[in-house]
């Protein structure tokens, strides 16, 4: 990364929803911006935790004994094997970070492909 990159502005040239972009990599990780509304697939990472910063609107992560409500700034993250399903009830903005090639799903074969921003 040679310059610096604005979130808000990332957020903005796009539409899709579960569809994340990569705005910056750091050591074997992606940072990303993705946008979401509706409910995801309920799925789990074997290897990795999932990392979720929301940035704007109201995230439930539906865990299977829990809800985990986040607003703008609060950071939640499952810890690798357990399953979950963000659930965005209106558009949220979110970023995530996650080791470069973990797929969103969790399987490979139903992934969102990686973009960059």
């Amino acid at each position: 990364m040679t310059d610096k990159a604005n979130l808000v502005e990332k957020l903005a040239g796009f539409d899709e929803h579960y569809a994340p972009r990569t705005v910056a990599e750091f050591n074997g990780h992606d940072v990303m911006v993705a946008k979401l509304n509706g409910p995801f697939v309920w799925h789990k990472h074997d290897d990795t935790d999932d990392f979720f910063l929301v940035l704007k609107g109201i995230l439930d992560i539906e865990l299977r004994d829990r809800t985990v409500t986040l607003g703008p700034g609060e950071v939640f993250v499952v810890p690798k094997g357990v399953e979950h399903r963000p659930v965005a009830r209106e558009e949220v903005h979110i970023m995530l970070i996650e080791p470069t090639g973990t797929p969103s799903s969790g399987d490979p074969k139903t992934a969102a492909p990686r973009r960059l921003a």
